[in-house]
């Protein structure tokens, strides 16, 4: 599937806070000694992020019109969830997004307003129907009161599953465009079952036992299942990779043939990698998904 990339390489603005920021509306920002800040009107950082997202599409829209796609096909465009943002992002006085309820469902509906434009904008330019990935690295910080404070003195405080559940469901259902969640890292699976979404790019390295009962309702329901089965660092062996993944469904439980229907993606941080490796990295991808729908049959 063809997808808006993210190049956090150029810097500020470029990031996954900076682009996510980018799209807020009606909320300024800019940078402070320590990271992004809201709250900030004419943000110079903000015309620079908004900046890189408008030339982004523009070359976007020009490769996909030269592909002659125009009109036809899925495009996938990716964007830092309200729960990361809200985690990555200062307020005025300097402490982060999460520490205040408030702020956090004021960003939430920022940028499910400026998702929405994004993703309409995705559709025009391309004619094709446009998927969103909300990333949301953040988000078992953000339930379990690990974001860092501004101070020690004064820890933020954990928000409950249920309301960092209904703060990320605001944002899909605002969105009119199918949406996968992608988790790196530890995953709360009392948020992700009470999300609306249609499937989640997962980081299989990271699975551990306690996630084969959420993993495994998640697999059973769900339109879209990404496993991160390649390193974006190195390339293993196809092989290999693809018997971690049959691993992780015999062990579930889960019958091997929904292993082909499963999406094989790069592990996290791939947006990080250089230019000339990104289709080595996705060719490599395409080597395990084939592993993978051969071992399904078997």
């Amino acid at each position: 599937m063809p997808f808006l990339p993210e190049l956090p390489g150029r810097g500020i603005g470029a990031d996954m806070i900076g682009r996510g920021a980018g799209l807020l509306v009606d909320i300024g920002f800019d940078v402070s000694t320590t990271g992004y800040r809201i709250g900030v009107p004419g943000g110079r950082v903000a015309r620079l992020a908004a900046d890189h997202l408008e030339r982004d599409l523009d070359a976007f829209e020009e490769a996909y019109e030269i592909a002659r796609r125009r009109g036809s096909g899925l495009v996938k465009t990716q964007v830092a969830g309200p729960l990361t943002l809200a985690a990555g992002l200062e307020l005025p006085n300097g402490h982060r997004v999460a520490r205040d309820r408030g702020a956090m469902r004021d960003v939430a509906a920022s940028l499910a307003e400026g998702l929405a434009r994004h993703v309409a904008d995705l559709r025009r330019r391309t004619g094709a129907e446009v998927v969103l990935q909300l990333d949301e690295p953040s988000l078992w910080s953000v339930v379990h009161g690990t974001v860092p404070a501004l101070t020690k003195l004064d820890p933020i405080r954990a928000v409950p599953a249920p309301e960092a559940a209904e703060l990320l469901a605001s944002v899909v259902e605002a969105v009119d465009a199918p949406v996968l969640l992608h988790l790196c890292g530890p995953i709360d699976w009392d948020v992700v079952r009470r999300v609306p979404v249609d499937g989640a790019l997962l980081d299989v390295a990271t699975l551990g036992v306690r996630d084969y009962e959420g993993f495994g309702e998640f697999a059973e329901s769900s339109t879209v299942v990404g496993l991160g089965l390649v390193p974006a660092i190195r390339f293993p062996d196809p092989a290999a990779r693809a018997a971690a993944a049959v691993r992780l469904y015999d062990e579930i439980g889960l019958p091997r043939r929904d292993l082909a229907r499963a999406t094989v993606t790069p592990a996290c941080g791939a947006p990080s990698i250089p230019g000339d490796r990104v289709r080595p990295l996705l060719d490599a991808c395409k080597d395990v998904a084939s592993r993978l729908a051969e071992a399904s049959a078997e």
